[in-house]
């Protein structure tokens, strides 16, 4: 048993994927190296540098965020832009909607995605509805609400949740999740300046493993479109966030076997891109779709129902999914089985292929 222990450590301390670099657009300029936490800095300093109204408070922000996000930034623009809140996210979340419905172009935290549940009635029944309710004449749409997200391998019941599919039924809020620095700057851009709430999720293991050279001028990224990373001929792979890391992993392995996948990172969950994902499975007639969070009433499910019905006459084997398992909460010590890791998402390869 002590033996069995010592490895059981010894995996949890590995990540379950390796990260994989984006190159930045040439035509956006000079660049510098970034993790992805310095990138989501970055977004938050140029918009306070460049918008007198915009705003940034959350629990210890001031002093940089438990994973210092937003370092430096009081420090910069003053106590009346970047500040503390109480430690309750529905007031954290009925606050930044009244500023924003007052003008401001308002940045609140969730200090982890896991937290956000007592803020739920915030976002679901007053930001995602205020444009309707007011006829139009009032409307939240410049709230942009960041919180960490997903599994770090130990993070257990209330640090390594990943809710998305939570707000996935709730029209008028725009959901973000992105898979590296780059993405994640321009990104956060898009959903600061959007005309629409928006829930931006940022997966905290990439916080500092996620380093590459991001333009260090002000970019945006459309949402609700989908990238293509790596095209195929065989297999659909659509996801996000880390998990777009640990797919680019399977697709090397069954390269080995002459399967060819094609890569899809969706980025925007809420409304998500139908087009390019129905689009790439007219091609391959199969489709693999993973996720951290829970397999039942996920995201994939969403998904998987759009493309059965828009790409039935094209689909050559039933639509895979490998996600988290429905356990709740997410296993402690067994935390690395839980999460959909590439031999995983392997075995889900060739049973598409064996059909």
């Amino acid at each position: 048993m002590l033996g069995a222990s010592k490895e059981l450590c010894g995996i949890r301390r590995l990540a379950h994927f390796t990260f994989v670099k984006d190159q930045p657009d040439p035509s956006l300029g000079q660049t510098k190296e970034m993790n992805l936490c310095q990138a989501i800095q970055n977004a938050m300093d140029l918009t306070l540098a460049n918008d007198h109204t915009a705003i940034v408070f959350g629990e210890d922000v001031a002093f940089g965020g438990v994973f210092r996000c937003t370092v430096d930034l009081r420090q910069k623009y003053g106590a009346d832009r970047v500040f503390n809140t109480p430690l309750s996210e529905q007031g954290i979340v009925g606050f930044g909607i009244g500023t924003a419905v007052s003008g401001a172009t308002t940045i609140a935290e969730i200090q982890f995605a896991d937290y956000i549940f007592p803020a739920y009635d915030q976002i679901v029944n007053e930001a995602a509805k205020y444009r309707y309710r007011s006829g139009n004449l009032f409307d939240c749409g410049r709230l942009t609400i960041r919180a960490p997200w997903g599994a770090v391998g130990h993070g257990a019941l209330y640090h390594s949740q990943s809710p998305e599919a939570q707000f996935l039924h709730t029209p008028g809020i725009k959901v973000v999740i992105p898979r590296s620095a780059i993405q994640a700057k321009g990104l956060l851009l898009s959903c600061i300046k959007d005309n629409n709430p928006c829930i931006f999720f940022e997966p905290k293991i990439l916080y500092r493993s996620a380093k590459e050279d991001v333009p260090i001028k002000d970019y945006t990224i459309p949402l609700s479109k989908a990238e293509v990373l790596i095209e195929g001929t065989d297999i659909t792979m659509v996801t996000w966030g880390t998990q777009v890391h640990v797919l680019r992993e399977v697709i090397q392995m069954v390269a080995k076997e002459n399967i060819s996948c094609e890569l899809i990172d969706l980025r925007t969950i809420v409304p998500w891109d139908v087009d390019t994902v129905c689009k790439s499975v007219v091609k391959t007639g199969k489709l693999l779709i993973s996720h951290e969070a829970p397999i039942t009433g996920g995201v994939g499910a969403e998904i998987a129902a759009t493309v059965m019905k828009e790409c039935f006459l094209n689909l050559e084997a039933p639509i895979e999914r490998v996600c988290g398992y429905d356990v709740h909460p997410i296993p402690h010590t067994f935390e690395a089985f839980y999460i959909p890791s590439k031999w995983r998402c392997f075995d889900g390869v060739k049973r598409l292929m064996n059909y």
